[in-house]
């Protein structure tokens, strides 16, 4: 059903400039990026009312605290729509296909960690200007890993 749904604004002159299971996987990813903003405000807003979370004797700030509680959401919902939509032909096991996008989650995670501060702490560029760049390269890595790696062997 959803890959119905996405297939229908898949228009035909795209495909020689970007492939069906691209574009799916973009629809995806595109999709479980906005339910990351959408949950991540919320959280930050409604449940931490931005004020520091208190275990015991450590104290986690609400950015950090809102980013924890939604990473494992989507997480999971990002590898069910790439296993299940995107790569849903992959001859890799399910424990093989999610252990290997979790290093490709962790691996761009750092890239943009590091990306920022290298871009903007040390070359001086505009934070959001960083932020979009690294995006793009963090996207590109991601499709190409989760392809060629994490769902490897999948057929379009």
């Amino acid at each position: 059903m959803i890959i119905g749904a996405i297939d229908r604004f898949y228009p035909s002159f795209m495909e020689r400039f970007m492939s069906r299971q691209m574009f799916r996987y973009g629809v995806c990813g595109g999709s479980n990026m906005l339910l990351d903003m959408v949950l991540y405000f919320l959280f930050y807003q409604l449940l931490y009312r931005k004020e520091c979370l208190h275990i015991g004797a450590v104290t986690i700030s609400a950015e950090i605290a809102a980013f924890l509680t939604v990473f494992p959401i989507t997480f999971f919902t990002g590898l069910w729509l790439a296993k299940n939509v995107s790569f849903r032909n992959s001859t890799l096991k399910n424990v093989t296909q999610g252990g290997r996008y979790f290093m490709v989650v962790l691996l761009n995670i750092g890239v943009k960690y590091f990306g920022l501060k290298l871009l903007v702490e040390v070359l001086g560029w505009f934070p959001s200007v960083s932020n979009a760049v690294l995006t793009i390269l963090t996207v590109l890595i991601s499709y190409l890993l989760q392809k060629n790696f994490s769902f490897r062997g999948h057929s379009e």
